[in-house]
């Protein structure tokens, strides 16, 4: 483990729904210090609550500003609700359930340089997003054009978002990395391993797996003869281990008797290079009880987890 001072980012998710489900609540907000959850606000409850050990750092008043804060976007993200689903036309009950989704932040790279993002999506998908440059509101759905008429009459709404992006999401941020410490700027290497399987067609597919590592930026690639495989390279989305750090996995099917040829580049923070793998058997016993706790995760995490619409806006 070691401090990293690589990218950082805080950012907002807001859920909003039309009919929640057993369980669910009418308005859930989520604030994220890299892929830290530091505070929720919850409607059923009414009030924001820590999600990480550093927060008890904060003072009572923080708190109730926060709570104020997140009781007025709810009410906000549900008048936009009901007003795009006008839009489409739709009312809840008969045409089924819809929901809201915002998300916007900015985030610290490591030379310096602020990056900050705003997006609205509706029934998770994209409807509008902020550009920053041209204060124009941008539309990802024709019906969303409704949507940017009506936000773009009110000109305040732009630059209020523009002015909070570039200036207090940036202190809040560097506050956040301050409170948390080592716990938000620390590193944990991938433990790297490749492993084998023969399907009934005589191809094999090589797996190329990363356990344990932290933040949850990763580079997978399979290479063959100084060239990336890129269309050829199946990927899965980064998952929690459940401890605090991730776990991916890239797999390319190869030729029997080839594999040799065959590498895998893996790049993250942890690393102070690429690091280059290829097919060693047999593998490492431990690995392969981790590999089978993330199978389990795999297969049992679509069904525990709830979904909310979480797209991250690429840096640049």
């Amino acid at each position: 483990t070691h401090v990293s001072t690589g990218t950082h980012s805080l950012r907002y998710h807001y859920l909003a729904l039309s009919e929640p489900g057993p369980g669910l609540p009418q308005f859930l907000a989520v604030g994220y210090v890299d892929d830290q959850p530091f505070i929720r606000y919850d409607s059923r409850v009414g009030r924001a609550q820590s999600q990480a050990p550093w927060m008890v750092l904060v003072d009572t008043q923080y708190w109730e500003r926060e709570t104020q804060k997140q009781r007025g976007w709810e009410k906000v993200q549900q008048v936009e609700m009901w007003t795009v689903m006008g839009y489409h036309n739709l009312s809840s009950g008969a045409s089924g359930k819809h929901s809201a989704q915002r998300m916007f932040g900015c985030e610290i790279q490591e030379d310096g340089r602020s990056n900050s993002f705003w997006q609205f999506g509706f029934n998770g998908q994209d409807h509008l997003s902020l550009d920053l440059d041209t204060l124009s509101w941008v539309s990802a759905h024709p019906v969303a054009l409704r949507t940017k008429r009506w936000w773009e009459t009110e000109r305040c709404y732009a630059q209020y978002d523009k002015a909070y992006l570039q200036g207090l999401c940036l202190t809040s941020l560097r506050r956040y990395l301050e409170l948390g410490g080592q716990s938000l700027t620390r590193t944990e290497p991938p433990k790297v391993q490749v492993t084998w399987h023969i399907g009934q067609d005589g191809r094999v597919t090589l797996k190329c797996w990363a356990l344990g590592f932290y933040p949850q930026d990763i580079s997978l690639s399979w290479w063959l003869r100084g060239e990336e495989l890129a269309l050829e390279t199946e990927h899965v989305e980064t998952r929690p281990s459940g401890d605090g750090t991730y776990q991916k996995w890239a797999a390319v099917q190869v030729p029997a008797g080839e594999e040799s040829g065959y590498t895998c580049h893996v790049q993250h923070p942890g690393l102070n290079h690429t690091l280059t793998m290829t097919y060693e058997s047999p593998s490492h016993p431990r690995l392969i009880a981790d590999l089978v706790i993330f199978s389990i995760l795999v297969t049992i995490s679509p069904v525990a987890a709830v979904v909310i619409w979480i797209k991250k806006k690429p840096s640049g």
